[in-house]
């Protein structure tokens, strides 16, 4: 609790007393008579000490500048950079100006509403609300405010942006054309069976070229870092994203491959990073007549071929689960569900690609 070394006094009309905390000094009244109102401000002034709380405290933009810089610090730039942004071009300019201590829940609605009517995905909706909430929890933390959003909600219109994936015909061009354009010329593309074991996997861009022979052990793949846009290590987007599983027979087909031209040591696709990647996926669907897709796409392509797999199982591979489930991973390695979702797998696409 604060501490008080005065009490209250009466002034003829009210109580009053004043207290000071950080630097700032308040005033609270009582006007009722007798102790009752001595103790009546006095509480008051208890209170506004215990709380932290700041009736007159600063605006949303100047928290939030402090809040951004805690969350600079105790994460990854590729997940700061694009809250920041979120929270610089949505946030601010609808609630930056209000005190924090007289933020509403409708308030908060409102940012939302803009964005929806801007044509933001839900997605991206419910990005902007996981920061608000972030953002009031630190404020509460702080002791800034106690305010906490009860009502917000994501309008009802919002919908997921699409997703393009590779359809069949395209599949079947991706694993039988190894080739791309370069300097105007039709060449081998390096990159080939990246792509290919991307969509024969369903890892991130990032997971992908993060993967190391050492992390493939006896036909299993063991996820266990990601490099960023930046050309950071990370430990991946999440928790879930630390993951091993079997590989299907056309995947560890195509690593086979790779092995005959990088060896079994270092990096497994020696990419340079995710925008030379991105580029030269985009080459490679040019030259061959593929819808020009990103290769995050490509993990939505895995999906969609998988989507016949149960659930769970799907997302145990791609790193979707809400928990960390480690008797899930060390089971199917004991039981055999491992190597059973990947012959699944590998029939989806022998079924896809007319080899069934």
């Amino acid at each position: 609790m604060g501490k008080r070394t005065n009490t209250a006094t009466w002034n003829g009309k009210q109580w009053r007393i004043a207290v000071q905390k950080d630097g700032q000094r308040r005033y609270f009244y009582s006007s009722t008579q007798g102790r009752a109102g001595q103790r009546e401000a006095n509480a008051k002034a208890d209170a506004w000490l215990d709380s932290g709380v700041c009736a007159k405290g600063a605006r949303v933009a100047d928290i939030g500048a402090l809040w951004l810089r805690s969350v600079e610090l105790s994460t990854s730039t590729d997940n700061y950079r694009p809250l920041e942004s979120r929270w610089r071009v949505w946030v601010l300019p609808v609630i930056g100006a209000k005190k924090v201590d007289r933020l509403t829940d409708q308030d908060l609605q409102d940012v939302l509403n803009l964005a929806h009517a801007a044509g933001k995905s839900r997605k991206t909706l419910k990005s902007i609300a996981a920061d608000m909430r972030a953002f009031c929890k630190y404020c509460r933390k702080s002791k800034i405010s106690a305010y906490e959003p009860e009502e917000l909600t994501i309008p009802a219109g919002a919908r997921y942006k699409g997703k393009n994936v590779l359809q069949p015909d395209e599949l079947a061009v991706l694993f039988n054309s190894d080739t791309t354009t370069f300097n105007r010329q039709r060449v081998p593309d390096p990159y080939i069976n990246a792509y290919r074991f991307q969509v024969l996997t369903g890892l991130r861009p990032g997971e992908l070229l993060g993967l190391r022979w050492e992390d493939v052990h006896g036909g299993v793949v063991y996820i266990c870092r990601s490099i960023n846009q930046l050309g950071e290590e990370t430990q991946g987007k999440n928790q879930n994203a630390v993951r091993s599983f079997a590989l299907s027979a056309r995947a560890w087909a195509v690593l086979e491959d790779q092995h005959k031209i990088t060896g079994n040591t270092g990096s497994v696709f020696r990419i340079n990073n995710q925008h030379h990647y991105h580029t030269r996926w985009w080459a490679y669907c040019r030259t061959n007549g593929i819808v020009t897709i990103s290769t995050y796409e490509l993990r939505h392509t895995f999906v969609s071929v998988a989507k016949t797999l149960p659930a769970g199982e799907v997302k145990g591979l791609v790193g979707h689960s809400q928990d960390m489930d480690t008797f899930g991973v060390y089971g199917h390695a004991l039981t055999g569900d491992a190597e059973n979702i990947a012959q699944a797998v590998n029939a989806a696409f022998d079924k896809l690609l007319g080899e069934g």
